[in-house]
């Protein structure tokens, strides 16, 4: 197991200011859990307050990652993990099986399949692919600038315990 990799549980700093947002789901590998997986997604992030333009580009993004890994991988089950850690907003999706090469951008327009991670280069400021390595299976992850809407009176996380889920 590699600690620290998307997805596996960590040991986590508890010190104060250290709290980070982090959230996961499961759900069955049909094309109907794409839907399922763009609804939590919006949910979780609306509740973290995440700004509309991060929120929906990050929606998006999930929504791409989850259809690969139903379309392209013999999987049952697809794990997503939406986390914010520092000022970037993270999304790493792991299916169960994976064909050989990973994911590969296709820059033709003729080609009717590819395009959604041109989508995910475009929109994301950095992503990427690896093999989950303690079990069969692909990770591939989509960072993103976090743009918290700032609404004066707005409930927001405490300053002091950036990441806390619970408001002052």
């Amino acid at each position: 197991m590699a600690p620290g990799s998307a997805l596996i549980p960590r040991l986590v700093d508890l010190s104060p200011g250290t709290e980070e947002f982090r959230y996961c789901f499961a759900l069955p590998a049909r094309p109907e859990s794409v839907a399922a997986a763009r609804e939590l997604t919006r949910s979780r992030l609306d509740a973290w307050r995440t700004g509309r333009d991060a929120g929906e580009a990050a929606v998006l993004i999930v929504s791409e990652l989850v259809t690969n890994a139903v379309v392209h991988t013999a999987s049952t089950r697809v794990v997503c993990e939406l986390s914010r850690p520092g000022g970037r907003l993270r999304i790493a999706v792991q299916d169960q099986g994976h064909q050989p090469g990973g994911p590969r951008l296709r820059r033709s327009s003729d080609d009717e399949h590819g395009r959604g991670l041109l989508l995910v280069d475009t929109m994301s400021s950095a992503w990427g692919s690896y093999d989950a390595g303690y079990a069969s299976g692909r990770i591939v992850w989509a960072e993103l600038p976090h743009d918290a809407d700032r609404h004066p009176g707005a409930e927001r996380p405490c300053d002091r315990h950036a990441g806390a889920e619970r408001p002052c």
